[in-house]
Formats: C-alpha cells, sequence, structure tokens
C-alpha cells in the first residue's frame, strides 16, 4: 500500500474515534459495501498504518491520575547514549509517552502516578537512574483538559 486515497483516510478517521466500530458501521459510514471496506482495514493494518486498538481508560476512577510532564536532559546524545536511553524507559511503566526533543533538552515524558508521593519516588529511583540522564524538570498538570 503505497498511498492512501479518501477512503482510506476516512477509515483511519473514523477508527481512531472509535476502534470499535462494526465493519457494517464503518462501511455504511464512508460508502463502501463491507467486503471492500473490511480489504481496506486488513490493508491498513499489514502495512502499519494501523499499529492496534486500545481502551481508553478513566484514570480518575483507577486512582493514578496525577500526570507530570519531564523534561530530561542527557550527558551524551551519541547514538549508543540514545539507544540505551530509548531502551531503558520502556521499562518504566509509569511512563504512557517519551518524546525526543529538538530542543535544549533532550526528551520529554508524560508520566501518570497516583500521587506526588509515588511520583517523586518514580522520578528519584526509576527515571533519574536511568542511561545517562543528567537531570530533570518537573511540570505537574494542573487539569486534563481532554479534546477528543
Amino acid at each position: 500500500m503505497t498511498t492512501l486515497d479518501n477512503f482510506d483516510h476516512r477509515i483511519l478517521e473514523l477508527l481512531q474515534s472509535d476502534g470499535r466500530m462494526t465493519i457494517t458501521d464503518l462501511s455504511d459510514q464512508i460508502g463502501l459495501s463491507k467486503t471492500p471496506c473490511l480489504k481496506r482495514v486488513q490493508k491498513l493494518e499489514t502495512a502499519g498504518y494501523i499499529k492496534g486498538y486500545q481502551a481508553i481508560i478513566n484514570h480518575a476512577l483507577i486512582d493514578n491520575n496525577h500526570i507530570a510532564f519531564v523534561q530530561i536532559k542527557l550527558n551524551d546524545t551519541k547514538t549508543m547514549a540514545l539507544n540505551a536511553f530509548n531502551k531503558a524507559i520502556k521499562e518504566v511503566p509509569e511512563v504512557e509517552q517519551c518524546h525526543m526533543i529538538a530542543s535544549n533538552f533532550d526528551y520529554l515524558l508524560k508520566v501518570r502516578t497516583e500521587n506526588m508521593e509515588s511520583y517523586r519516588q518514580v522520578l528519584g529511583e526509576k527515571i533519574s537512574a536511568l542511561p545517562h540522564v543528567q537531570n530533570s524538570s518537573t511540570f505537574v498538570v494542573m487539569e486534563e483538559v481532554v479534546t477528543s
């Protein structure tokens, strides 16, 4: 699959809004019959455009609604150091997102914990101990504004 047409873009848009949408509903909304619609979804999955499906969790109900964004500055940014950090950060379950940034710091993390005390423990015992971490700076979320 080299280029996406309007049907493919619409499928991606609809599935991003509702990953549990049935093929029948999807085909009705994009104007294709079920079989061609299903084949397009399967091709999008196989080609890697759709990486997976997941549930959106209400974190307030499961007691991990404390969010912090953390800037990480490394003491080494050569490829081996970046690869070591990238591998190690995947082992910290509290890190919900990790992005390498072009800025005066190297990574921006989204960290989700139960409360400030548990965040402080994650920062001190896990994040700060990752390979090549020189320093960090934390921004605590006061309110999450849901946009979708």
